[in-house]
């Protein structure tokens, strides 16, 4: 397994892999994805990541700014999404620490998740990560009619001062 940058040319599988974790309805509250112009106007430029083997896309990750307020330009949202034959393995933490070392590059001093209290697999490779549960935002965003709670998770640099 290779992580490297993402390139605009990974996008369908990109997408697909990201439509698989939409379609367990434990990854997110998106209901679809959204074009390649919308997500790439939206995710960092040096913040996207791909785990590739055999020339195929297993894996992603990247970080989206949380406001367009300068004030919280060093805090971003991670998002990390595996190929769901390929979980287990590995891969979701991999990508997730190569995407912590390049936020550090990046001058990205805050790093948060929301993640459904249901995803453990999820919130296990964030704590592996360094990441720390701040509290339970409870009913946060309406799912297929009903109120769902995630789990806020952060994860702050030491070098970033």
């Amino acid at each position: 397994m290779e992580i490297r940058n993402l390139l605009d040319s990974d996008w369908e599988q990109v997408k697909l892999i990201y439509e698989k974790g939409i379609a367990t309805g434990n990854a997110t509250f998106q209901t679809g994805a959204p074009s390649w112009e919308e997500w790439d106007g939206s995710h960092l430029v040096n913040c996207r990541i791909v785990a590739e083997e055999n020339d195929k896309v297993i894996g992603w990750a990247a970080l989206t700014p949380v406001s367009s307020r300068c004030v919280y330009a060093g805090v971003a949202e991670v998002s990390v999404y595996v190929e769901p034959g390929q979980s287990g393995k590995g891969i979701g933490l991999a990508l997730l620490e190569e995407l912590v070392k390049l936020s550090k590059v990046e001058g990205i001093w805050t790093l948060q998740a929301g993640i459904f209290p249901e995803n453990e697999g999820s919130l296990r490779i964030h704590e592996k990560a360094g990441f720390r549960t701040l509290g339970v935002r409870e009913k946060i965003g309406k799912q297929n009619g009903g109120w769902r709670d995630t789990v806020l998770l952060e994860r702050r640099s030491k070098i970033i001062s």
